[in-house]
This record gives C-alpha cells, structure tokens and sequence, in this order.
C-alpha cells in the first residue's frame, strides 16, 4: 500500500481520494472522517464512497487500529473505576453461527469466577442467531437499559447483556447501515473495526473472539476465518485491549438445537448440570478458561479449567444468570420453572432419514434458514420473529439415525410451516454408510498481549 497521503487540504473528498487511489491515511485523516461520519458532516454519499475505497483497497494494520479507535471513541467509552469493581472487565464476541448461545452461558460463568461481564451484543443476521432475540425469548427481559442500569447491574450480577446503546460507538452504527446498502459489508478492515469499535467501548481489561469456520461461518472459508482471526487479535491489542482468538468449528450446530426460546432452556439446561457434555460445553468452557486467564483470575490452564468447574458444580454460574435476567426484567424464578416461563410453538414433528444410516455433513446455513422459515429469524430488519419456533434434538455428524432417532424435532407455529421447514432440514442433512470423521472441533488458537 502506499506511504501516507497527506492531502494540502483536509477536505473529506480528498482524503476519500487519497483511499480510492491506494493510499494508506494517518491516525489523523481517519479521526477526522469518522468524526464527520458521527456528526453527519459527512454525506450518506460520502460515507459511501469511503466504504467503497476501503472494500477495494483494503487498509493496513496502522490503519485499521486507527479506524477501531476512532470509532471506539466516536461516543461514549465507559469508565468503571468510580465502582472499584474488585475483577477484571472481561468479554467474548462470536462471528455468529447456527445453535451458538455460548454466550448466555459464558457470561454467568465467568462472572461466578471473578470476572465483570459487559457484554454488548446483537440481533439475528441472516442464517445466524441472535443474543438479544433469545433473551428478549424470556418474558420481560428489556436489553436496552440505560448506561446507569447497565453499569448497576455488571456491578451487582457480575454480568449484563444488552444491546448497543445510542451513546456507544455511534459511528459505527452509521458506517455500518451505509455499508449494507453499498455492498461493502465483506470488507475485513470495516468489519474487523465495527466489532472492535463497540467491545473496546466497553473499557475492557482482555477480550476472547470465537471466530466460526464450517458451512454455518459467516467466513466463506477456513483460511480467512483464520485471517479474521488474526487481524482482530492484533488489531485489538494494539488498541490496548490483550485480546485471544479462537477459531471454532461451525460446520454443524453448536448446540443440538436452533430457535431463540429452545437455546435458553438449552442454556439452562447446560447451567443447571443437566448437561453435563458436548459441543457447546467444550467450546463454553474453552473460551472462559482463556478469559481467566487473561484477566489473571487462574495462573494456569488447568487452574482456570479446574474454577469454572467447581462455579458450574456449585450452581454459583446459574445464580448468576438468574441474577442478570431479574435485573433485566425478567422472571425471578426462570431457573426453577423455564416450562412456566419460556414459550413452547403449538406444534411439534420428528423428522427421520429415509433410511437408516449416519449423518456424513450438514450444511448448517441452511438449518439456520430453515429456522427462519419457521419465523424465528427475520426476512427483513425489523420483522417481528416468533421467539417459540426453532429446532431441537438435531443430529451430530457421524451420529446414527433411524426409524427411532430422528434428524431433527420441528417446533412449528402450524403444520404448513413445519412441512416447509421439513423440505429445508431434509435437504440440508446428508446421510449415507460411509465412515465418518467428525469435524475437529477447535483449529486455531491466537493469544495476543497488548503492547
């Protein structure tokens, strides 16, 4: 890439010149631009152009720090010393997958380690499930508390899970609603700056990435999720925040289940012993150990492990899911009675194999979109979903199915709508008597320290 453009003017069309034409820019022309970005000096055209030049010409690692810290500081970044929190503020992002509620589960977890969870989250995008579309599952759960509410509850529940507030990285939210209609989304510095720009408000002492790769990945392959990978690791901590990344397997469901009120009884389930194995547990219980580590609440990988396990056995990590869902709104006996709580769709169907055999791959995009079409994801941004509807007991790879285990159980809202789900399951899993590998479960770990 070219040295530094540094334009005689400060014009945004020059700088947006200097970009298109394969220049890097400075920490100070892109301060600038993404300051016009927040205060709307800058034109929707504008904005658009920048994208555009981004997606083509890429940015460095200079560059891309320097795009993440401005829009980490393009609204407010939370302070946590005035509450003399007595643990490290530590959080966990993933790039999103099919039957991926790790972090209902984690937070608590790491907050009955230690730790201090503020972990802003997302909705639904595309084939991919939401964190706050399976919360906001839960009865009276309200995810957009006000700054003083959020930080009140990190203090007492240890863990908060919301949505971005207005006053969070404002820019980026801008960027981001050009950028999904200029078809610059698949840009890794513009990516790599949008989930780093919200976490990094968040005053963070370490970070954990749970980067997807298999056939439910929002990355097209395994090397550029490990590219991704890499570049958030590094460009995180360069931004001051000691950041882990891990990539992880998505070539079939986390959990063996997809639907906004199903994940939360599988979370649960998983927070009450009820399950005690799996996928989901593996992959959980991987990305905490590696934030007490970081957060120096364990010296050692095996004492880390060894903490989570007494707080999981203990019901401490439960209690403090429970504490969090009181203190959004929700039920103060969801644990207890999610049956009494959590919605159940009206109508239930077992899906089998045509004949008998083992699973030899899913392509979990489509389960995912299978979903949708039961209503449990939306079509169109601000479509309502049904929280009820999704599917349960899916098959693994390398699984047997028969007469008697099934692929998957639909939850429907009505008989039309699980036939159409069905068509959609029954294309996505392949079953055959061929022996079967199953996918490695996590290929890469990448730990950087802040410098």
């Amino acid at each position: 890439m070219a040295p530094h453009a540094q334009p005689s003017a400060s014009l945004p069309q020059e700088r947006i010149r200097a970009k298109r034409d394969g220049h890097s820019l400075s920490p100070e022309a892109i301060a600038e631009l993404v300051a016009g970005i927040s205060d709307g000096s800058l034109s929707d055209a504008q904005v658009g152009a920048l994208a555009m030049a981004i997606f083509l010409n890429g940015m460095d690692t200079d560059e891309t720090v320097a795009l993440t810290e401005a829009i980490r500081d393009s609204g407010q970044t939370l302070a946590w010393d005035d509450l003399d929190l007595p643990g490290p503020r530590l959080d966990k992002h993933s790039t999103g997958g099919v039957g991926d509620l790790v972090s209902l589960v984690l937070g608590p977890w790491v907050a009955a380690c230690g730790g201090f969870v503020p972990m802003i989250s997302g909705r639904g995008l595309g084939h991919t499930g939401g964190t706050l579309d399976k919360l906001e599952a839960i009865p009276g759960v309200a995810v957009t508390p006000d700054t003083a509410a959020f930080r009140r509850l990190v203090r007492t529940a240890g863990v908060a899970i919301i949505g971005q507030t207005a006053d969070l990285a404002p820019a980026d939210r801008r960027l981001y609603a050009i950028r999904d209609v200029t078809a610059t989304v698949e840009s890794l510095p513009l990516i790599v700056s949008s989930i780093l720009g919200k976490k990094l408000a968040c005053g963070l002492d370490a970070l954990v990435m749970d980067v997807k790769t298999g056939s439910g990945a929002f990355m097209p392959s395994h090397d550029a999720s490990v590219e991704l990978a890499t570049t958030i690791a590094e460009v995180a901590s360069q931004a001051g925040t000691p950041t882990t990344a891990l990539v992880t397997d998505m070539s079939q469901p986390l959990a063996p289940c997809a639907g906004n009120a199903i994940e939360v009884h599988e979370a649960i389930r998983l927070l009450t012993g009820q399950v005690r194995d799996g996928r989901l547990l593996t992959v959980t219980r991987t990305l905490a150990a590696e934030l007490l580590l970081a957060g120096r609440l364990a010296d050692s990988r095996e004492a880390a492990l060894a903490r989570l396990d007494a707080a999981l056995a203990s019901g401490a990590a439960a209690e403090r899911f429970a504490r969090m869902v009181s203190g959004l709104g929700g039920p103060a006996d969801l644990l207890e009675h999610p049956n009494r709580h959590l919605p159940e769709a009206p109508v239930s169907r077992a899906v089998f194999a045509e004949r008998p055999g083992r699973v030899q791959a899913i392509d979990t995009r489509e389960l995912g979109l299978a979903v949708v079409t039961l209503g449990g994801g939306r079509r169109v941004p601000d479509a309502a979903i049904d929280p009820a509807v999704g599917l349960c007991d899916i098959a693994a790879i390398g699984e047997a199915v028969d007469a008697e285990r099934p692929l998957a159980r639909i939850r429907a809202a009505s008989e039309a709508e699980a036939e159409r789900a069905e068509r959609r399951l029954r294309a996505a899993i392949a079953v055959g008597d061929a022996p079967v590998t199953v996918p490695t479960l996590i290929h890469d770990t990448l730990r950087r320290e802040a410098p």
